[in-house]
């Protein structure tokens, strides 16, 4: 069985208990993909960096979560061999998860890194991946990088959720101007960034300032309200925003308040995701937005994932971040069992190379050969009533980005 260095006794015997009802839940399909480890064969360390505390702690648990989950259905094992998961903080500062990556590196000896919320800590630790030849496999967005040898994303560039939705958003308002916001950290700029670039390529036009998205400081701004009130001064006929966690429950709500609550707001599917629409509440409702997953979709894949989440996680909805770091733990269960008996960290990484397509609970994708960012599909989501909960419905596919 695998096991993390962050948990407690009693997060250790759920898991047990866990592992035990998704072998119901999964059946013989679980047991030909773990296949039982080998005599003699080394445990593989994984290093994750992620949140783990402060405004971004709900993605960053959900990052952790979700790789942990593809453990426990598979007995602890990647690529036949036993598996433990080593967490250690993100945090908010270059410096933290610098010290992080050399922790995991250089002490632990992980065999690959994954993780990771910000896009500038990818960038941050990039030398240290290149220096080890350790594969760091994201399980979130990352802005562009020249060398990705040794980085690999299963979810997104950090540009593309704007670029998927500017489209939709240019059929909706026509010749309106449109107001873009988010949040200034790098993240948050890339994702503004593929927005702006292609609504105004589309021939869009912008309510903003300048014609450049406006940014507020982060994770520290609580009141929006001089935002929204410059939105109402702009003459925007629509918004279109990125945030993420408690900056976007803050967001969605106070922009329901606001003199610019009747304009229309669409968004990076983040800013919907299931933790926040329960505080957002009415708020969210009827917000369009754009992602490349939903539970709603209807493939095998994505079945066996959500039944054994709500196993195991009953009450919390799963999201795009616990989907690709399930997948994250895919790509190197795959790979590891690719590369050799007891495989180092470089052989892992040219596995990883030569996988091709992976089935996914998001549908098939594969690595782009140049960017080593998933080839897939993106879908427009809208929040809707489900009874008494919200939850985000897919509307239709917007585009298949990546290559």
């Amino acid at each position: 069985m695998s096991t993390s260095r962050t948990a407690r006794p009693a997060v250790a015997s759920a898991r047990r208990l866990v592992a035990a009802l998704l072998a119901g839940v999964l059946g013989a399909g679980a047991a030909a993909c773990d296949g039982g480890s080998e005599p003699g064969r080394q445990t593989i360390r994984i290093g994750m960096i992620t949140a783990l505390s402060g405004s971004l702690e709900a993605p960053g648990s959900e990052l952790r979560d979700g790789f942990q989950l593809y453990l426990d259905m598979r007995g602890g094992q990647l690529g036949g061999h036993p598996a433990e998961l080593i967490v250690a903080d993100e945090g908010y500062e270059r410096d933290v998860t610098v010290e992080s990556a050399t922790k995991l590196l250089e002490q632990d000896r992980v065999s690959a890194i994954t993780g990771i919320i910000n896009g500038g800590s990818v960038a941050a630790i990039l030398p240290l991946i290149n220096e080890n030849k350790v594969p760091l496999v994201g399980a979130l967005g990352r802005p562009a990088l020249t060398d990705v040898t040794y980085v690999w994303h299963t979810n997104l560039i950090s540009v593309e959720p704007g670029v998927a939705m500017a489209p939709f958003v240019k059929q909706e308002v026509g010749q309106g101007r449109v107001y873009a916001i988010g949040p200034d950290f790098q993240s948050g700029r890339d994702e503004l960034r593929g927005f702006v670039e292609t609504f105004t390529e589309l021939g869009g036009r912008l309510a903003n300032p300048g014609g450049e998205a406006v940014f507020s400081p982060f994770p520290v701004t609580e009141d929006f309200g001089p935002y929204l009130d410059e939105i109402a001064e702009s003459g925007a006929e629509a918004v279109y925003c990125f945030f993420d966690a408690q900056n976007a429950i803050t967001f969605v709500k106070q922009y329901a308040a606001s003199a610019v609550a009747d304009l229309p707001l669409y968004a990076a599917g983040f800013v919907t995701e299931p933790a926040s629409l329960v505080e957002q509440g009415d708020a969210a409702e009827g917000i369009y937005n754009g992602l490349n997953y939903s539970p709603d979709l209807d493939n095998a894949a994505n079945r066996e994932f959500v039944a054994a989440w709500n196993a195991a996680y009953p009450g919390r909805v799963p999201t795009s971040i616990v989907m690709a770091s399930y997948d994250a733990a895919a790509v190197l269960d795959r790979a590891i069992a690719a590369a050799g008996t007891n495989p180092s960290p470089e052989q892992i990484n040219t596995a990883i190379a030569g996988l091709g397509q992976l089935n996914s609970p998001r549908g098939p994708w594969q690595f782009a050969k140049t960017t080593h960012a998933p080839i897939q599909k993106w879908y427009l989501r809208q929040v809707r009533r489900d009874g008494r909960a919200l939850t985000n419905v897919v509307v239709s596919e917007l585009a298949t980005l990546g290559g």
